[in-house]
């Protein structure tokens, strides 16, 4: 163990991690003694329990452990946010309530395919079997794929500093027929599915729909087989129907790896995982599944040097979600890493590139504060090779890297929720509310939309006329927006009544701007005024929910996607989202004002100047 690793165990009572993959079906647990060592390794059936709280309850008390205070669980579908829903489970939990449940001091929950990706650099020959191809290029992107349960799909991005996770929903994209068969399968699927992904078809379910869609193609009668039992026919006792469906199922994996392959450039090679590729593993290798990898026409020479491998590892995923919680522990994930990142990157920047990367590390509340222009001066290059460097590092522009920048500088805040209960003391609840704002408002700081953010400035710039419409507990937003405009002599006004909603938007024209404040941007009345507005040749800014139905209508939309329980308390937490829009856009119009006084200035002379001075104090 290195010294490192050491450490990251230093303190733990009882020594141990709890560690867990949390499928639709099973959930395996272990936990962690020491860097890659798992005992008391368990898995439980998922239809045995009611939930997730008694699942954890059931592994713990089975092997009596009652003082573990780190846990990592991988689980099968997205996570974004406290709220975590299952997709192929009835199942759903808030990730900070698991914690106080368990009386943990960090719980982790990740994506389940997140978590074996990060397994796969970690992976020697013994973990795996290779099933054709060539030798993997150092370095590269990697793919992974795993059909169980569902169909998951992730990826390995190559750094300076290791790996990155590709974060991926990839099992959902439509499935796409590569022959005739397939097509009369898909025609099968149609009849139960509007849309088919390519998840209803390459996994344990969609084995089963092949062998009853194949029966019904081949004039056959037969009964439903669970996919276990398809496998077993095929393997074990040569039943015609299921070794056809088994050829069906691997080479529909096959057509789909590869297309897996080509988005990613996945040169590093494409890893099978899941839960039933690595149980016909043998029989894998003789499977149509190769073939189908390399049949991509003019890009079958390049698939044929991509290597495909088989995981036979058990619980790979154990190594994953260790990995993330050890790097989590030591405290280098997230925005810490940028002024280490940046030195790493160095010596792959353009001479022009690293002296603003020097600028950076030597000055970098500068780099925070000043305009691009400053920037450019101080490292004695050209505007666009700033922008050049922030884009070297994966950022959008000068405006993605200062607000991820910032955060490393400041330090990050761990952004969670926790629930306010009725027994909570007055400090509890006080420090809940706070804790709860401040978390919310950094999550927000780091999903900024900053292009439409650009777009809605330079609407309001132009704009001869601003209307507010807003209902509710939005009205305070609306109204603190109408006294910052005034202030730019911008005519500006404000709808409360429903009813004259539409009646104002219609008087409205090509040049006049309305912003639309809703948290749920569901409202009927707000929706009928959205089309009004855009009827009038009017811009329509909607400071809303990111997927509602008014951010649909929207000429551009300031999205917050901040979820409360509006049952018992008001929007509070989205209201000062809300209300940081109208600063950020207030902001924005008055340094544009400071600029073109400035410009203008300079063309006025002296005397000019003496003018802006006196303003300035």
């Amino acid at each position: 163990m290195t010294a490192s690793e050491k450490d990251s165990f230093a303190g733990f009572a009882g020594g141990a991690r709890l560690v867990a993959d949390i499928g639709a079906t099973h959930a395996r647990f272990a936990l962690e003694t020491a860097p890659g060592n798992f005992e008391a390794v368990s898995m439980l059936k998922c239809d045995e329990y009611d939930g997730i709280i008694s699942l954890l309850h059931a592994y713990l008390a089975l092997h009596s452990a009652t003082k573990v205070h780190h846990a990592a669980l991988a689980v099968a579908n997205p996570v974004d946010g406290d709220l975590v829903r299952m997709t192929n489970r009835a199942w759903s939990f808030s990730i900070e309530a698991l914690r106080r449940e368990f009386n943990l001091r960090t719980l982790l929950v990740v994506n389940g395919f997140t978590a074996l990706a990060m397994a796969l650099p970690g992976l020697q020959e013994k973990d795996r079997i290779q099933i054709a191809g060539g030798t993997p290029v150092p370095n590269s992107v990697i793919g992974v794929v795993g059909p169980g349960t569902g169909l998951g799909v992730s990826g390995l991005i190559p750094t300076a500093d290791g790996f990155v996770t590709l974060g991926s929903e990839g099992g959902h994209v439509n499935f796409a027929p590569c022959d005739e068969r397939e097509f009369a399968i898909l025609q099968y699927a149609w009849a139960e599915w509007e849309h088919v992904s390519a998840e209803r078809l390459i996994s344990g379910p969609g084995m089963e729909l092949i062998y009853l869609a194949l029966a019904k193609r081949n004039g056959q009668s037969v009964v439903t087989k669970r996919a276990r039992d398809i496998m077993h026919g095929a393997l074990n006792e040569s039943d015609a129907l299921c070794v056809e469906t088994l050829d069906c199922f691997c080479g529909m994996l096959g057509s789909f790896s590869a297309n897996l392959a080509v988005t990613l450039g996945a040169v590093g090679g494409i890893y099978i995982g899941g839960g039933i590729v690595p149980q016909m593993a043998d029989w894998f290798a003789k499977s149509p599944f190769r073939a189908r990898f390399e049949a991509k026409g003019r890009f079958s020479a390049y698939l044929a040097n991509i290597p495909t491998y088989v995981i036979t590892t058990p619980n790979p995923a154990f190594y994953g979600v260790s990995a993330i919680l050890s790097e989590h522990l030591r405290g280098k994930s997230g925005d810490n890493s940028l002024m280490d990142r940046i030195q790493q990157v160095q010596p792959e920047l353009s001479p022009a590139e690293r002296r603003v990367a020097n600028l950076v590390l030597e000055n970098p509340r500068t780099v925070v504060n000043e305009a691009i222009a400053e920037i450019a001066r101080l490292a004695e290059v050209s505007q666009p090779t700033v922008i050049r460097f922030c884009r070297s590092l994966g950022f959008l522009g000068l405006s993605d890297f200062k607000l991820k920048f910032a955060s490393s500088l400041t330090g990050t805040i761990s952004v969670r929720h926790s629930q306010v209960r009725m027994n909570d003391s007055t400090h509890d609840l006080s420090a809940k509310v706070i804790d709860n704002t401040v978390s919310a408002i950094v999550n927000f700081r780091n999903h900024l939309d900053v292009p439409a953010i650009d777009q809605a400035i330079a609407f309001l710039r132009k704009a001869k006329r601003v209307e507010f419409y807003a209902m509710g507990n939005s009205r305070v937003v609306a109204l603190d927006g109408q006294h910052k405009f005034f202030r730019f002599r911008i005519p500006t006004s404000i709808y409360e009544d429903s009813h004259l909603f539409a009646l104002a938007a219609e008087l409205l024209r090509p040049g006049d701007v309305a912003i639309v404040v809703s948290s749920s941007g569901k409202l009927p009345d707000l929706l009928k005024a959205a089309d009004a507005v855009r009827a009038a040749g009017a811009d329509l800014i909607a400071i809303t929910a990111g997927q509602s139905p008014l951010a649909k209508k929207a000429t551009v939309c300031l999205a917050v996607n901040h979820t409360e329980d509006s049952a018992l308390f008001l929007s509070m937490i989205a209201r000062i989202l809300q209300l940081l829009f109208i600063d950020i856009l207030s902001v924005g119009i008055s340094l544009e004002s400071q600029h073109t006084d400035e410009t203008q200035g300079e063309r006025r002379g002296s005397s000019s100047q003496l003018m802006i001075s006196h303003l300035d104090s």
